[in-house]
């Protein structure tokens, strides 16, 4: 036996030098950014044992999943109703080029006759949600990055508990990820309830499935085909004050009827698909055409899916292309800020040609070394007049995107990495003046009572604190 061990370790060293030349190899074939492509190829090489193994875990950020394209309605389309129809009146000159633009990333319609109702605190948004699966007659989808097992999401399981048991079609699908955050383990609750639920890439090591990075960020919840909600809350008690002593977290949700509601539900059966290899069959109805048969509220909407997969860089290319057409005013809300290189360069371009460009921050989120990164690239944009605001405690986790009070963006997706590259998100592109300018409103009362950063304030930190936010910074395409 001794005389085989050091052939064994000779063949175990080769094996893993193979390994680290495949690791830094993979990561300069398929690493579109060189930084992050030079980082991951410095990790493989300088860390020859411990690096392979992170960029494994960590850097392989795309999956052989496609969008399933018969089901996708014409990349050329959006709703075009005859003279007089309200969505032709909505589409002035100055923004049906962005539209086009939109509907070529989407690879969806925009259709009108939709109502959007707006829920500023969990209290009001999960009441309705609970009232909507209540009354459920044929089918409910739910889809949750974090689903805890607490109080609330004990009271959902009970509704779909009681769903299920009358006959209405139930579907659960968790985050393998987000469902680690709450024990017991809502899809144990839920199997025990008799509620079919799956999960998303769940973590395991036999068969390996380590695609840490990857995850499921969506929020949906589809009842009966005719009412949906989405936005940026998961389902705990920490969005609700008075279940969460002093640190509750702030969202916003919304619900949504109207004939954009079949593009939800395609979103949602495509992942149930991947996630459980289950074609679920969708309506089959063009909804151009049902929009402008069935209009029922004023704002035409469209949903945007993006993630590793076919669905790449939509989101913020969309996002891009609507701060380049905005002519009054740019708002941003959101947790988490680290835009790409391309959106700051639109972001001062606003700014430079004269639009009010806000973005609304919190002064204080969950993850401090973003807060670090964030801070650390703050200047690029405020040296262009941008107005950055921090609005105080407690920590606001609300996602907004709102253009010239006219179009506005709402879903899960935060202005960082991890949302535009490495999770699936879902947006849906609302025009609606009523409605953008009801966002608009709730911006400029965060701004009542927060705090503007100034140039002076960033330029003046200390160098150990300059420091410690250029690493986060650093790592920021990890982050």
């Amino acid at each position: 036996m001794s005389n085989w061990l050091p052939v064994l370790i000779a063949l175990a060293a080769t094996a893993w030098a193979l390994f680290g030349l495949w690791a830094a190899g993979h990561a300069l074939l398929y690493k579109r950014d060189p930084r992050s492509a030079l980082g991951w190829l410095a990790v493989c090489r300088l860390m020859p044992y411990v690096g392979p193994l992170i960029y494994v875990l960590f850097g392989i950020n795309r999956i052989g999943r496609h969008a399933n394209q018969a089901g996708r309605f014409p990349a050329s389309a959006y709703s075009r109703a005859p003279s007089g129809d309200q969505l032709e009146t909505e589409l002035s000159s100055r923004d049906d080029h962005f539209i086009r633009i939109s509907s070529q990333v989407a690879h969806r319609p925009m259709v009108e006759g939709n109502q959007v109702e707006t829920y500023f605190k969990g209290e009001d948004a999960y009441a309705e949600m609970l009232a909507a699966i209540q009354r459920a007659e044929q089918r409910v989808y739910l889809a949750s990055y974090i689903f805890k097992t607490d109080k609330t999401g004990k009271q959902f399981i009970k509704v779909l508990q009681d769903a299920t048991e009358r006959g209405v079609e139930v579907r659960v699908l968790i985050d393998g990820a987000g469902e680690l955050y709450s024990l017991p383990r809502v899809t144990r609750l839920l199997e025990r309830a008799g509620v079919r639920q799956a999960r998303f890439i769940p973590l395991r090591l036999i068969p390996p499935s380590l695609h840490l990075n990857m995850r499921n960020h969506r929020k949906l919840l589809i009842v009966d085909g005719t009412t949906s909600f989405t936005g940026g809350m998961n389902i705990g008690d920490h969005h609700i004050a008075d279940r969460h002593g002093k640190t509750p977290v702030v969202d916003m949700h919304f619900r949504l009827t109207g004939p954009v509601i079949t593009q939800l539900e395609q979103a949602f059966t495509e992942d149930w698909h991947f996630a459980t290899d289950q074609h679920v069959p969708v309506s089959d109805t063009d909804p151009a055409k049902e929009s402008s048969a069935t209009s029922t509220g004023p704002a035409a909407c469209r949903v945007i899916t993006d993630g590793p997969d076919d669905d790449l860089g939509k989101l913020g290319l969309v996002m891009q292309t609507a701060i380049s057409a905005a002519q009054q005013s740019v708002r941003i809300m959101t947790p988490y800020f680290l835009p790409t290189t391309e959106m700051i360069a639109a972001i001062k371009s606003a700014s430079l040609r004269g639009v009010v460009v806000d973005i609304i921050l919190p002064a204080k989120s969950n993850l401090r070394y973003v807060d670090w990164a964030t801070r650390n690239l703050l200047w690029e944009i405020l040296r262009w007049n941008v107005n950055v605001y921090y609005q105080p405690p407690p920590f606001a986790h609300s996602k907004l995107f709102i253009i010239d009070e006219h179009y506005a963006q709402i879903g899960s997706a935060n202005i960082d990495p991890r949302s535009l590259r490495l999770n699936f998100e879902i947006a849906v592109e609302v025009l609606n003046d009523e409605f953008a300018l009801q966002l608009s409103r709730h911006c400029t009362e965060v701004i009542s009572h927060s705090r503007r950063v100034t140039l002076q304030e960033v330029d003046s930190r200390s160098h150990p604190i300059r420091i410690r936010d250029s690493i986060a910074w650093l790592f920021s395409p990890y982050l």
